[in-house]
This record gives structure tokens, C-alpha cells and sequence, in this order.
């Protein structure tokens, strides 16, 4: 009996297995979506639609409305200067972090980051177990949560929560690989609106090969940026680099400064705009063939006499367009692609935070403090909030308070953090760490007095307010 039901188990599953082969359309996960079978084999009349889904969707929605469980109790005593410091350190779950700062900063934050953990196929920290459940919000087993599900159920009421936090003027970027790039879009396209996505930026976190990969060596990273509302979106853009000024030079001694020139011509040809130059030392010009000036003749005049015509310095070159200095935009629109001479690298941002704790390594995968300044400058100024909600160890808080120390800013941040418990045979357990809090707590301090003793700015809010996640029902310590 017990040889025939083994038999029937294995005929079941191959059976399944080959439904699996024929209708790839239909596997979510390792299990069947019978609905999706269902279309698949025309057994519904329903109008296709287009939609983005995934098992667990409803519940990951209900989960993001639904009331936070739990209260902010203060730390004074893991605090750094309690009483005149604005930025805040959390410890507890985030997605409860992100419920309870709605009572106080909803719709004030100016720029979010973060890092969430990528989806690597090892089973997630964040489980949104609050109501103790037995099984993971999505209902997923343990198998399954390693798929693109389990993910995207942790991570699609986060975001929800978030968005509710950002001003109307604010940004969201987010880090991501390969794996997720592709469904966190489209879940952001969902939750931000796709009109209010701003770029997806790369950024070049390796420079050196790896030579035994089989396919191609992978040295990038996206950061995803989004706007609560693009047509609001503070952007103050990048500062202009020196170089691009020492392109500007002034051998006529115009006195209205510094200039350079660029190509009076351009494609495709314009009838009116095509029309015969007579240069000062006599010589007749015209544009290129199949191309025309890029203004009319009159206005070619009125630029000629207010000495914005450039003809080389023997006044016999083909007329060119001056553009001085003292009009240009003092900051630059930002290239999509962010190259390591820019905004640093994962090998230097590992070691400048391995510096900084006296050359123990205390964390594996920090992002540089240059690639987060970066964000920081092209989104925010002034007295602006900045949130990590996946802080880690609080590289945007050390690269708050480093932008404030060049900028003058007086910005202040919000980390989060679950107190994850560090493996004892890790170097950062034997340095006296226990959790990534306790790391992160420590390189605020560590960061915030190097930044001191380095520029000398005493007045800098180095200091952080500890609160602490617990249930509702427990009593204040």
C-alpha cells in the first residue's frame, strides 16, 4: 500500500512538473498560479489587462495599511547629545518605522535612500511577523520566499509607507542589482507613478575584472530615483567642475568676462536661415552644405554688433556663437551613468569605513560616503530631513553630516535599522559589536568627530536621539 501511494506521490509530481514545461506563463515561484493556468488554457473570457502581480500582492497591500503595532520608546542613554541634536536613530523593524514617523514627519522628508537587502535567495530578515503569525505575510513557504515573491511582498508595503513620508518637493532612490532591477521598477512605476520616475542612474561600484565569471564581469549597481511629484521636484543639480570653466577664456578683452564659442551652424537646413556672411577681414562665408546658421539674418546682426560673433583672431574664421562664462548655469544636469572617479567605489568605501574603526572590517558591502553625498547635494539644501530606512551602518547619516560640513547645510537624517545580531565569528562581534545597530550608532560618532577635528566646525549636529521599536502594551522604561 505504502509502495503504491509513493508511485502515485511521484506520477503527481512529475505530472505537475510537466505542466510547469508547457505553461511557463502560469509558475510563480516554484508553485502553479491556477489563475494564470487558467487564462492560459482559455478557460477565461475575461478581457486581458495589463497588470504586474505576483502571490502575496493583496496581503502585502492590506499589510501596508494596516496601523502601526508598536510605540518609539527614547533611548537617552545610547544617545549622542540628546538635547540639541535634530536626527533621529530607530531601532526595530521598519515597516513599523515607517507607520509611526507618519504622526510626525509625514509629507516632510525631503529625500529618501536606500539600500535594501538584494534578493540573493537566502531567506529575508524582515518577515512582518508583528501578529505572530506562523508563515510570512504573503503565505509563502520557505522555499518560495527566496523567490522574486518573497521579496517584493517585503518590499512593496515599505515603499507604500514611505512615499506617504516624502514631501511634495522630495525624491526616492533606491539601490538595486540585476536580480530585482526590473520588477522594482515596475512596482515603483505602481506606487510613485510611472510619470513621476526621474532616472535609473549607474552606478560603477567595481573597476577591475573578474575573470571568472563566465559571461560578463558585472562592476555596476542601479539606483532608481523617483519623485513624489516630478513637476514639484526640488533638483538643484552638480556643481560645475573646474575643468569646465577653464574652457572659457577672454583674448578680445570683452568686459563682460571670460567666454568660449560654439558652431553657428546647424542641420537640418532652414531657407530663411541660410544666407551669405561677410567676415571682417572680407571673406564670404556660408553655411555647410545641408546645413543652415542657427538664427535669421537679422538676428545675426544684432548678435554681430553686440560683439557675440567670434571670427578667430585674424577676424578670417567661419563666424562662431560667443557664450560667456557669467550666463552659464552654475550647476550641471547630471549624466545617468556615475563613474567610481566621481562618486568613489565598493573597495574605498569599504575601506574608509574600515579606517574609521580603527582597521577592523565591520561590514562586508557599504556604499561610499561621496556616492551618497552626491544624492544628498542633488536633492536637498538647507535644513532638509533625509531618511535611511534600510540603514545599515549609516553611511547616509556620516554622509549628511559631511555634506553639511562643505555646504554649510544644516540637514538632519533619520536612520532605521533592524537590530540584526552579528555571526560571533565575525570581526566585528570580536571588536565588541552585537548588532548593526550598534555599528551604526558607533560610526556616527566615529564620523561625526572625525568631521569636527578635520574642518574645525563645532557647530555641526553630530549628535543622534536613540527610540526604540516595542509593542504598545509594554510599560516605559
Amino acid at each position: 500500500m505504502a509502495n503504491g501511494s509513493r508511485r502515485a506521490k511521484k506520477a503527481a509530481r512529475a505530472r505537475l512538473e510537466l505542466v510547469k514545461e508547457l505553461f511557463p506563463e502560469a509558475v510563480a515561484g516554484e508553485a502553479i498560479d491556477w489563475q494564470r493556468l487558467k487564462k492560459a488554457l482559455g478557460c477565461q473570457a475575461e478581457d486581458e489587462v495589463y497588470e504586474f502581480t505576483w502571490p502575496g500582492k493583496a496581503e502585502a497591500k492590506r499589510l501596508a495599511e494596516a496601523p502601526a503595532a508598536g510605540v518609539l520608546r527614547p533611548d537617552r542613554a545610547a544617545s549622542e547629545r540628546w538635547e540639541t541634536t535634530n536626527n533621529w536613530y530607530i531601532e526595530g523593524d521598519n515597516l513599523e518605522a515607517l507607520k509611526l514617523l507618519r504622526s510626525s514627519h509625514e509629507g516632510k522628508v525631503q529625500m529618501i535612500y536606500i539600500d535594501p537587502p538584494y534578493n540573493t535567495g537566502k531567506a529575508l530578515m524582515y518577515k512582518d511577523n508583528w501578529r505572530k503569525r506562523k508563515r510570512a505575510a504573503s503565505g509563502l513557504g520557505r522555499e518560495e520566499a527566496r523567490a522574486h515573491a518573497g521579496w517584493l511582498n517585503m518590499m512593496y508595503p515599505r515603499l507604500w509607507a514611505a512615499k506617504a513620508l516624502l514631501a511634495e518637493t522630495g525624491a526616492i532612490f533606491i539601490s538595486i542589482d540585476d536580480t530585482e532591477q526590473a520588477n522594482l521598477k515596475k512596482m515603483c512605476d505602481e506606487i510613485f507613478g510611472e510619470r513621476n520616475f526621474v532616472a535609473t542612474f549607474i552606478w560603477q561600484r567595481a573597476f577591475s575584472p573578474v575573470n571568472m565569471n563566465k559571461f560578463a564581469s558585472r562592476n555596476h549597481d542601479f539606483i532608481l530615483c523617483y519623485a513624489k511629484d516630478i513637476d514639484r521636484l526640488a533638483w538643484y543639480g552638480l556643481p560645475r567642475h573646474p575643468e569646465a570653466d577653464g574652457r572659457y577664456a577672454n583674448p578680445d578683452n570683452d568686459p563682460r568676462g571670460p567666454w568660449t564659442s560654439g558652431d553657428l551652424s546647424v542641420g537640418p537646413p532652414i531657407p530663411e536661415k541660410i544666407y551669405d556672411i561677410v567676415t571682417p577681414s572680407g571673406r564670404i562665408v556660408s553655411p555647410p552644405h545641408g546645413y543652415c546658421w542657427r538664427v535669421t539674418k537679422e538676428r545675426f546682426a544684432e548678435l554681430a554688433a553686440d560683439n557675440r560673433i567670434w571670427f578667430g583672431k585674424d577676424g578670417n574664421g567661419v563666424p562662431r556663437l560667443k557664450r560667456f562664462l557669467r550666463e552659464v548655469k552654475p550647476t550641471m544636469t547630471p549624466l545617468t551613468i556615475w563613474t567610481h572617479d566621481e562618486v568613489s567605489h565598493s573597495q574605498e568605501a569599504k575601506k574608509e569605513l574600515k579606517e574609521l574603526f580603527d582597521g577592523v572590517a565591520v561590514m562586508d558591502y557599504p556604499k561610499p560616503v561621496k556616492l551618497l553625498q552626491r544624492m544628498i547635494a542633488l536633492t536637498t539644501k538647507n535644513d532638509d530631513v533625509i531618511l535611511d530606512f534600510f540603514s545599515g551602518s549609516a553611511t547616509t547619516a556620516h554622509a549628511v553630516m559631511q555634506q553639511n560640513a562643505e555646504d554649510g547645510g544644516r540637514r538632519s537624517f533619520i536612520m532605521v535599522q533592524l537590530p540584526e545580531r552579528l555571526a560571533e565569528t565575525s570581526a566585528a562581534y570580536q571588536a565588541g559589536f552585537r548588532t548593526i545597530c550598534d555599528i551604526g550608532c558607533e560610526r556616527i560618532r566615529r564620523a561625526g568627530e572625525k568631521i569636527v577635528y578635520e574642518t574645525g566646525k563645532t557647530e555641526l549636529d553630530i549628535g543622534f536621539q536613540v527610540f526604540r521599536i516595542e509593542r504598545n502594551n509594554q510599560p516605559a522604561r
